[in-house]
């Protein structure tokens, strides 16, 4: 027989966190048309006419609404894309986004 000795390996497992949810805002204004707002969230964020509906009154109501919430680079995609299709048309439509807690 021989002498040496066997020790098991450790073996190290490496903890996969979530990514960092953030969440996409939408900002009332008071010069882009409501129907605009709705095709918007409906095009992007992939809401049904009621959903999307609902989100823009909320919005007018109290001045903000969360849309959605996504990995943040997800959300800051998605708020820009918004934002920029808003902006090619004149509307001063915003859309931000801002870490989850």
């Amino acid at each position: 027989m021989s002498d040496t000795a066997l020790n098991p390996r450790t073996k190290i497992l490496a903890k996969i966190q979530r990514p960092h949810l953030h969440k996409v805002i939408l900002v009332n204004d008071d010069y882009t048309p409501r129907e605009f707002v709705v095709q918007i969230l409906k095009g992007e964020f992939r809401m049904n006419e009621s959903q999307a509906y609902r989100v823009m009154l909320t919005a007018h109501q109290k001045g903000v609404c969360v849309v959605a919430v996504f990995a943040k680079d997800i959300a800051e995609t998605k708020a820009t894309r918004a934002t920029d299709a808003a902006r090619s048309l004149g509307y001063p439509l915003l859309f931000t986004t801002e870490p989850e807690e």
